[in-house]
């Protein structure tokens, strides 16, 4: 049993440590979630871009390995009317011609939200807890899983974010900062100068609301561990640092980003999905600007870069691919296993907590 002064988290999950491992589409394997889960932590599966079948096949292939507490992730974005591309289109145009792509061809499936679909998926899955991004789905799709004993989760980037979460009955809320990797979570407000670092954001809603507060963003070692239990966190959720595991499934190209100098500066971005997201710098962004105009609404920017993005990814570029990652991105150690990483973070923040030095 593990010495935590604040169980309430991993209490709740049956978790030994009130670490979970962040979900991130596109990066994290059911070997990165297995490995996380080895070390003590709560293991994250990314089911936003997974259709039910995917899905059950993924958490039965995670099942079939390890009984600890498993989260099943999902976007519950409203979904806009289809939007008129010819603007994006335009913007991409010159891309286009480098790459000799004439017809991009049909679009892939554009992101889709949680539906009754996936909700009874879900149900017959049995996970320890769903998370969710964009608030929460409406009732009627909630109330099933919480009949199965299914934890409920979201993620808050505001303090109305996390007073709107409590009063639907989370069972935890992620307080989301500024500095987090990957998409947004706001719901309430779009407006991004409303949006507060973590440090900020934790205390505040940790006074605010009774259910256990889990920290995202900008936690990347030990230290950032220890300092958001200290300001009141449950429990912390990490991504970032898991990017740099040999568990995790990015490409050599994204991995060699993470190496470079300009992870050391992300930037917000809704080039890539039209979803305002952190990530750090390619040629894209270089060329475009972080934000653009005339990118569509989320999830629909994507659909136009999906010719770009597997050609550039071919030929060994990550032009036109998104990076998502945490304004601690530099403090990620190349090589180290999940397990052993969680294993490690969690002695190092126990030893900070308890006086002594990670």
């Amino acid at each position: 049993m593990s010495d935590w002064p604040d169980r309430r988290l991993s209490g709740l999950l049956g978790s030994l440590h009130p670490i979970i491992q962040a979900p991130m589409a596109g990066a994290t394997s059911n070997a990165l979630v297995l490995a996380a889960m080895a070390g003590g932590a709560t293991g994250s599966l990314p089911c936003g871009m997974m259709t039910p079948e995917q899905m059950r096949a993924a958490v039965a292939e995670i099942r079939a390995a390890s009984d600890a507490p498993l989260i099943l992730n999902f976007f519950c974005h409203r979904l806009p009317p289809a939007p008129d591309m010819s603007e994006w289109v335009a913007a991409l145009a010159p891309f286009y011609a480098e790459y000799g792509i004439d017809d991009p061809g049909p679009p892939p499936p554009i992101r889709a939200p949680f539906d009754a679909a996936m909700a009874a998926a879900t149900v017959a899955a049995a996970p320890t807890a769903a998370s969710f991004h964009y608030g929460l789905p409406d009732e009627a799709l909630l109330a099933p899983l919480r009949e199965a004993g299914i934890l409920i989760l979201s993620s808050a980037t505001t303090l109305a974010e996390a007073r709107a979460l409590a009063a639907r009955g989370c069972d935890a809320i992620i307080a989301q900062g500024w500095e987090a990797g990957g998409h947004r979570g706001w719901f309430l407000d779009p407006d991004m100068d409303n949006q507060m670092g973590t440090m900020a954001l934790v205390p505040q809603i940790a006074d605010a609301v009774d259910c256990p507060v889990i920290a995202a963003g900008g936690i990347s070692d030990a230290r950032g561990i220890a300092a958001a239990m200290m300001l009141g966190a449950s429990g912390v959720q990490m991504g970032t640092a898991y990017l740099f595991t040999p568990e995790c499934p990015i490409a050599p190209a994204f991995r060699a980003a993470l190496a470079r100098p300009e992870a050391e500066e992300t930037v917000l971005t809704n080039l890539f999905s039209g979803g305002m997201a952190r990530g750090t710098h390619n040629r894209l962004i270089e060329t475009l600007g972080a934000r653009s105009p005339a990118a569509p609404p989320f999830p629909y920017a994507s659909a136009a870069l999906a010719p770009l993005r597997k050609a550039a990814e071919a030929a060994g570029k990550a032009d036109f691919t998104p990076l998502w990652a945490g304004q601690a991105a530099g403090l990620g150690r190349e090589g180290e296993g999940a397990e052993a990483l969680t294993r490690r973070l969690a002695t190092e923040a126990l030893a900070l907590m308890s006086g002594g030095r990670a």
